[in-house]
C-alpha cells in the first residue's frame, strides 16, 4: 500500500489499526466507538513538508499519521477519546472526558438512530397510541428520532425525540412527512427507557389533547411512482460531451486543472475539506471547510422549542454523505472519490463515490467588442466542480467548491429535500408557519452555516481587513460637484467579529503585507464575497442562541489554534453553550500579519412556501473568494478563445442555413 500523504483521508487499514489497538488496551471490556478519523496534522509540522512539494524540493520526513477515536466504555458508559500512531501501532493518549460531556454531548451514530428508531416503534406505549389513532388497513407508522436539544441546564440524560409519521402505503418513497402525528415519546439513549410521552399542538396555541382516531387524509408524494401526474414529454436529452476526456488530472486525492492544485480530504464529521490550494504555484489557502452549521425552528411551543439540529457536530457530514450515481447527481466526465468511517463496532465502513469531481461550462468568462470594427474576443468560463450532498432526514444538502480559470473560488449551499413537518388542524394558521397540505405545517426555520477559511495568502502569515465605500466630502477645489467617493479600509488587527454593511458596499478582504502587487503598489490579496444574511433569530439568552454563537456574527477572525475547526466546539449534541468561536474570538490574540482564520456565517431564513412541498425546490446561496491584487492583471488571459469548430453549436431552427462563426465581425 502507497504510504500516505499526510492530508490524505483515514483508509479503511487505519482504522481496523486504531479498533484493535484500543480494544488490546480494554481487553475485557466491550467498546462503542463513535468516530475514527485521522486528526489533523499539526499545521506548523506539516507546512515544511507541502513547501517542499509546492517547490520541487526534496521532501522532509512526513508528519506521522494520528487517529482520534472517540469511544464508549460499556462497563461503565465512560466517554473517551484516544489518540493513536496508525504508521507505528502505538497508543498515545488515552483520555476520560469531563463530566459535563459524558452521558449526552457526543455525536450520534447511525447505528444508535436505527436502534431507536426500532425501539420506539417496538415500545408498548408507542403501540398503545398507534392503536388509538384507528388507521386504515395498509397505513403503517414510522418515525424521525431527532436529536433532543436543550431547554434545561440540569439535564444529563442522553435524550432521543422520536417524531412519529403515517406511511398510507409500502412504498420505499412514500412521504411519510406528509402525515405528522401528534405525539412524540422521547427515549433514554442510553437506559433505552421511555422518559415520557409528549403531545404535539395542533391548534392555533400550546395546548395538546390525547390521541384520537385519525382524520384520514391524502397524502402529498413527491415520488413519480405515486404522485399520479403525468411526466413532461416535450424535455429533449440533454449530453455533456467531452470527446477528448475532461481538462483535470488526479493522482490519488491531488487534483490538477487550469493552474489549479488541492488535495481532496474527507472526514466523518465536515465530510468535503480542500487541503493546500495553490494557483499557478502560488500558496493560495490552507485549508477550505464547512465547520458547522445549524437549524433552529421557529416554533415557540413545546417540544418544538427545543428542535435545533447541528448538523455537522450532532452526527456529522461524512456520516450522512450520499454515495452518487453517475447520470444522476453529477453529469460529464466524472471523477468520483470514496471515503471510510467505522460503525459502531469500530468496522470499516466503505463509503463509495461520495464526493464527484466535474467540470462545467459557466457562460462566458469575458467579452469585449471593438465598436469601431466590430471584432469581438470571447472566452467561455470553465469551472472545476467538486461536490458532496448529505441527506440529514428530511433535508438534503449540495456542498459544492467551483474553481474558476481567473483564479477565483465558489463555495454553494443548495438546500432541498423535505420539509420537516408538524400536524395542523383543519382550518387552523399560526404565525409561525406555512399550512402546506392537508393536515400538515411547515415551521419557520433558519439554515446557518459557518465556512472556515484558513488562508495562504502568498504564505502563511496574513492579515484580515475590510473597505468601506464612502463619499468623499464635498470640497470648492477637489469636488466640487460631490460626484467623488473612496473607500476607508480597517485593518482587524485583535481577534475579533465584525459585521457586513451592504450601504456601504463593505468588502472584507485577506492579505499578505509583506508581497506588494507591482502594479497596484498594494499588498495583494483574496477578496471574501460574503452572503449578507439575517443571524439568529433566537433570543439572546435562549439556549438556541448560547450554543449557536457563531451564527450571532457574520464574520469572524481568530488566530490558528491546533484543534479549533469547529464553530460551535468539538461537541454540540445536547450541548448547553458554544465552546468554540465565542472562546477563540475573545482571547484578545493579535491577528494582524500572522497565522489567521476567517470564519464567515451565512445562512437562509427559510419561511416556507406551499410550493417547496412536497419536496422543496432548490434554495442556493454562493460564497466568493476572488483575487483582489493578487495578479498584475487578469489571470485569464491566456485561456482560449470560444470558437464554433471547438463547440460545435447547433442552430435550434429547422431551416437549413449553417451556424455563422464565433465572434464574425459586423458590417
Amino acid at each position: 500500500m502507497a504510504t500516505p500523504h499526510p492530508f490524505d483521508p483515514i483508509s479503511a487499514a487505519e482504522i481496523k489499526v486504531s479498533v484493535d489497538l484500543l480494544k488490546a488496551s480494554f481487553p475485557d471490556v466491550k467498546l462503542r466507538f463513535k468516530l475514527v478519523d485521522i486528526n489533523e496534522p499539526v499545521k506548523k509540522d506539516v507546512i515544511p513538508y507541502i513547501e517542499a512539494e509546492r517547490r520541487g524540493q526534496t521532501l522532509p520526513a512526513r508528519p506521522a499519521r494520528i487517529a482520534q477515536v472517540l469511544f464508549h466504555r460499556l462497563d461503565n458508559g465512560v466517554f473517551m477519546k484516544a489518540y493513536l500512531d496508525v504508521t507505528v501501532g502505538k497508543v498515545l493518549v488515552v483520555k476520560e472526558l469531563p463530566k459535563e460531556i459524558q452521558a449526552c454531548e457526543g455525536p450520534i451514530d447511525v447505528d444508535e438512530m436505527i436502534h431507536m428508531e426500532k425501539l420506539c416503534l417496538q415500545h408498548p406505549a408507542v403501540q398503545a397510541e398507534i392503536e388509538k389513532m384507528m388507521l386504515p388497513p395498509g397505513y403503517a407508522v414510522c418515525n424521525d428520532p431527532w436529536i433532543y436539544g436543550t431547554d434545561d441546564e440540569n439535564e444529563s440524560r442522553r435524550l432521543v425525540q422520536c417524531y412519529m409519521y403515517i406511511m398510507e402505503t409500502d412504498h420505499p418513497e412514500t412521504n411519510h412527512y406528509s402525515l405528522p402525528c401528534a405525539f412524540s415519546p422521547v427515549f433514554d439513549a442510553i437506559t433505552f427507557e421511555l422518559v415520557r410521552m409528549d403531545y404535539l399542538p395542533t391548534g392555533a396555541g400550546a395546548e395538546t389533547v390525547p390521541t384520537k382516531p385519525w382524520r384520514v387524509v391524502k397524502g402529498v408524494e413527491y415520488a413519480h411512482a405515486l404522485h399520479g401526474m403525468p411526466v413532461r414529454e416535450d424535455l429533449k436529452p440533454y449530453i455533456v460531451s467531452q470527446p477528448e476526456g475532461p481538462s483535470f488530472n488526479t493522482d490519488g486525492n491531488l487534483v490538477r486543472w487550469q493552474k489549479w492544485s488541492f488535495r481532496v480530504g474527507f472526514n466523518s464529521r465536515e465530510g468535503l475539506v480542500l487541503y493546500n490550494v495553490t494557483y499557478d504555484g502560488r500558496n493560495v489557502f490552507y485549508r477550505l471547510s464547512l465547520s458547522e452549521m445549524t437549524v433552529p425552528y421557529g416554533d415557540p411551543r413545546k417540544p418544538f422549542h427545543r428542535k435545533q439540529a447541528f448538523d455537522v457536530g450532532d452526527v456529522g457530514l461524512g456520516v450522512t454523505a450520499n454515495q452518487l450515481s453517475l447520470g444522476c447527481d453529477c453529469l460529464g466526465h466524472i471523477k468520483y472519490f470514496d471515503g471510510y468511517r467505522c460503525n459502531s463496532q469500530g468496522l470499516p465502513l466503505h463509503l463509495e463515490n461520495v464526493i464527484c469531481l466535474h467540470e462545467v461550462d459557466a457562460g462566458l468568462q469575458h467579452k469585449h467588442t471593438n465598436y469601431r470594427t466590430g471584432t469581438a474576443t470571447v472566452v467561455r468560463n470553465r469551472q472545476l466542480v467538486i461536490q458532496m450532498i448529505c441527506t440529514v432526514s428530511n433535508y438534503e444538502y449540495i456542498f459544492a467548491w467551483y474553481f474558476d480559470q481567473a483564479a477565483g473560488i465558489e463555495f454553494e449551499v443548495r438546500a432541498t429535500g423535505i420539509l420537516s413537518t408538524m400536524p395542523i388542524d383543519e382550518g387552523v394558521k399560526v404565525p409561525w408557519g406555512t399550512n402546506v397540505g392537508p393536515g400538515v405545517m411547515a415551521a419557520y426555520h433558519q439554515h446557518l452555516f459557518s465556512l472556515r477559511i484558513d488562508p495562504a495568502i502568498d504564505g502563511f502569515a496574513n492579515t484580515v481587513t475590510y473597505e468601506d465605500s464612502v463619499a468623499l466630502p464635498k470640497d470648492p477645489v477637489l469636488n466640487p460637484y460631490g460626484v467623488g467617493y473612496g473607500v476607508q479600509e480597517k485593518v482587524l488587527s485583535t481577534a475579533g467579529t465584525a459585521e457586513t454593511n451592504v450601504g456601504q458596499h463593505r468588502v472584507f478582504k485577506i492579505r499578505n503585507d509583506s508581497v506588494i502587487n507591482a502594479i497596484s503598489g498594494k499588498p495583494v490579496a483574496y477578496k471574501l464575497q460574503v452572503v449578507p444574511s439575517q443571524m439568529l433569530l433566537m433570543s439572546p439568552d435562549s439556549f438556541n442562541s448560547k450554543r449557536a454563537a457563531f451564527a450571532s456574527k457574520p464574520i469572524w477572525v481568530t488566530r490558528h489554534g491546533e484543534e479549533e475547526l469547529y464553530a460551535a466546539g468539538e461537541f454540540t449534541n445536547q450541548s448547553h453553550a458554544d465552546t468554540g468561536l465565542s472562546s477563540w474570538a475573545y482571547r484578545d490574540d493579535k491577528v494582524e500579519n500572522e497565522d489567521v482564520v476567517l470564519w464567515h456565517s451565512f445562512g437562509l431564513t427559510h419561511n416556507p412556501r406551499p410550493e417547496d412541498f412536497p419536496v422543496m425546490p432548490v434554495e442556493k446561496i454562493v460564497v466568493g473568494l476572488k483575487p483582489s491584487g493578487f495578479f498584475e492583471k487578469n489571470p485569464a488571459l491566456d485561456v482560449p478563445p470560444s470558437r464554433q469548430d471547438i463547440n460545435k453549436s447547433v442552430l435550434a431552427t429547422n431551416d437549413a442555413r449553417l451556424a455563422e462563426p464565433c465572434c464574425k465581425p459586423n458590417h
